[in-house]
């Protein structure tokens, strides 16, 4: 049997994350290794595994991610002096957790590429 999803375990409450965010569409949280101050996931509820797995039904969804970033840059204070928003997609681009989300980072200037050390 292969093992569970860590973010489907999240979503469903079975796994304990710092939970900033939950609506009827997604679930935010910090990131447990955070590559700037302010690191939040932001999750479907719904499992697709990458990028390259969503369908035009999906805009919707993808869309309130990108919302749902921007309400939390807000909130957590980091909106006025910039954040970035990141969908890794695939190995090559740093996917290590196989469930779509989108990474909300920000409070210290960023350059490019966006992980330290690359």
């Amino acid at each position: 049997m292969s093992k569970p999803c860590i973010f489907c375990e999240i979503v469903a409450g079975r796994m304990d994350a710092d939970v900033i965010h939950r609506d009827d569409q997604v679930v935010a949280f910090h990131d447990i290794h955070p590559q700037a101050p302010t690191h939040v996931l932001i999750i479907p509820r719904r499992h697709i595994e990458s990028m390259v797995d969503i369908q035009p039904d999906d805009a919707f969804l993808i869309g309130h991610m990108h919302l749902t970033a921007k309400k939390l840059a807000h909130e957590l204070g980091i909106a006025d002096t910039g954040y970035r928003s990141i969908f890794n997609c695939g190995r090559d681009a740093g996917q290590t957790v196989w469930h779509i989300h989108l990474h909300l980072m920000g409070g210290r200037s960023m350059g490019w590429p966006p992980w330290p050390g690359n």
